[in-house]
């Protein structure tokens, strides 16, 4: 007999100023890592004002952790210390494996009316910390769309719903990652992994997020799930849009300082030695 998982925490977003001036929505971070593993961190930014994302994420490095862009509406452009550049687009999805380690930029364009979007930050195991960097660049037509009894659509950017698998394959924290859209009076069913940790953020509208909910939780607020195996999700009479995101907790210590994610302060001591003096790039440039 399977079981529905609960809320176990409700946690409410909070303003926060990163890179050299951007205006975005922390969801979760450094102070939570027990409860979110295998992810670190979750930024939402939105504005429909361009001074508050403008300034972008000018050259940072990054080591040991995968970052996962997806953007709702507008335009970023990143480059990197490889010689990789583009554009990651509305709708599009950028899975960059940072690995052994990357330095790279992102700058948002502007964008006439709200622009939008996610990052997520999901650990590496200390076997694949110091892999090759590499990426997953995905646009919006990669990405099938599903919907289930009219009234639910669900955009799969990973993992797998009625047979449809999402574009992004073969991470090995076995995530799942979807874009769910509810109208009023709608219902949704998932069945999830045991032991898992599974959770979902609402950026717009509201709805019921387990059936014992006697109130509806409403935008930017995330809900986290106790372990069982499907959650279940309602909407009466206003419509929700949500995250819905899952994953294999790696179970590993975590030494985390800005950027960079390794298992041992000497390993993160390491790595921003290696960043002062040169050496933190392990891979060739292309056409070098």
């Amino acid at each position: 007999m399977t079981k529905e998982r609960m809320i176990k925490k409700i946690l409410k977003n909070r303003p926060t100023l990163e890179g050299a001036g951007v205006h975005l929505k922390r969801v979760f971070g450094y102070h939570e890592v027990s409860l979110f593993d295998p992810f670190l961190l979750l930024d939402h930014f939105g504005s429909d004002n361009p001074d508050d994302y403008l300034a972008g994420f000018p050259w940072h490095p990054h080591r040991g952790i995968e970052t996962i862009t997806y953007m709702i509406e507008g335009k970023v452009l990143h480059e990197d210390s490889l010689g990789n550049s583009g554009t990651i687009g509305t709708g599009d999805v950028q899975w960059m494996t940072a690995g052994c380690g990357i330095i790279h930029q992102e700058m948002p364009h502007e964008h006439k009316g709200l622009m939008q979007g996610f990052q997520l930050w999901a650990n590496l195991p200390a076997k694949d910390k110091m892999m090759h960097p590499h990426y997953r660049d995905v646009s919006c037509d990669e990405i099938p769309e599903v919907t289930l009894k009219d009234k639910v659509k669900v955009k799969i950017i990973c993992g797998e719903i009625n047979g449809t698998k999402g574009p992004v394959q073969d991470i090995v924290t076995e995530p799942e990652y979807f874009d769910v859209a509810l109208e009023s009076n709608a219902h949704f069913k998932h069945p999830v992994k045991q032991g898992h940790n599974v959770f979902a953020y609402i950026f717009d509208g509201e709805g019921f997020f387990d059936s014992k909910q006697k109130e509806a939780i409403g935008k930017d607020n995330l809900v986290l799930y106790k372990d069982e195996d499907f959650v279940e999700i309602y909407t009466r009479v206003a419509p929700v849009r949500f995250l819905l995101i899952s994953g294999k907790p790696i179970g590993e210590p975590v030494a985390w300082n800005g950027p960079i994610v390794m298992n041992t302060n000497e390993e993160l001591r390491i790595a921003f030695q290696e960043y002062r003096n040169g050496t933190f790039i392990k891979q060739k440039k292309k056409n070098d």
